[in-house]
């Protein structure tokens, strides 16, 4: 009998650090979506700087995934920016559709002199969203494992 209360405890201490790693996923996308965004504009800058190809061109070279790339190639089909993901802000959305806006539009100066002003935006963005991201999922984690422990005491 002792081995069906430790495998039921086991159970559900998993099952609550499961849900801790549930609820931090909204942080690491913001994460991910910001490495992916800053990588870009790295990239974009480089490209505007030396080769210059067409903006089609350079899109569709990305084969990577990820919520930030599965908007570009939206955007690289529909010419609509469309970033409608939880875990950005209105304000982030907002600047993300101003960046996309830019994107192609006038000559290679100007878009490389926005685009450069954006770098120190996004590697703020980039080391902010990073951190948190770290920093919840850890607290997340803890918290499964607390809720699961205190359900296994009050439980078995």
């Amino acid at each position: 009998m002792l081995w069906l209360k430790l495998l039921i405890g086991v159970c559900i201490v998993a099952f609550c650090v499961f849900l801790g790693y549930l609820a931090a996923s909204k942080y690491r996308s913001r994460r991910d979506f910001y490495t992916q965004f800053h990588a870009f504009n790295e990239r974009y800058c480089n490209e505007l700087a030396y080769a210059r190809k067409p903006l089609g061109e350079f899109l569709a070279q990305f084969g990577e995934t990820g919520d930030f790339y599965k908007s570009l190639q939206r955007f690289a089909k529909t010419r609509t920016c469309a970033f409608d993901y939880s875990y950005l802000t209105r304000e982030e959305r907002e600047g993300c559709v101003d960046y996309c806006d830019m994107l192609g539009r006038g000559d290679s100066f100007s878009q490389s002199g926005y685009f450069s002003s954006k770098r120190g935006a996004l590697s703020e963005k980039k080391a902010e969203s990073e951190k948190e991201a770290k920093a919840r999922g850890e607290l997340y984690l803890k918290l499964g494992l607390l809720a699961g422990l205190a359900f296994v005491i009050l439980i078995v």
